[in-house]
């Protein structure tokens, strides 16, 4: 009903560490090598992208409402229960599968970096 809000408080979570980060990765940038910043942004994008589809299918279901109070399963103590027991687990599913695509990313990034670095090296 409401697991929506676990990717999307990562998204904002990781969207401000991005802008922390932006003005230290500005001093400390080379050429072939991405900004951590960016990597976050990318992060932002994965864990936003997944808050906009489980926030989609409940507001196709019916359990998201555009009036007070928004969410249908706080209008039920019953609900509510189920309600924070789907945003444990199904919302932490979420959270989890993103950064787990994220870290692949960022494997595949960090090799190709490596292999840049190291053909620069060769004469």
């Amino acid at each position: 009903m409401a697991c929506f809000i676990v990717p999307a408080t990562g998204a904002v979570i990781s969207h401000v560490c991005a802008k922390c980060c932006t003005k230290k990765d500005s001093e400390s940038h080379t050429q072939n090598h991405i900004a951590f910043s960016t990597k976050l942004g990318w992060l932002t994008k994965l864990l936003g992208g997944g808050a906009f589809l489980l926030a989609f299918e409940h507001i196709w279901h019916g359990e998201v409402v555009p009036w007070f109070p928004f969410l249908t399963a706080t209008a039920n103590p019953t609900d509510t229960a189920e309600m924070l027991h789907e945003m444990a687990t199904s919302g932490t599913a979420m959270l989890l599968l993103c950064l787990a695509v994220w870290g692949v990313m960022l494997a595949v990034v960090h090799y190709h970096e490596t292999k840049a670095i190291t053909v620069e090296e060769k004469p």
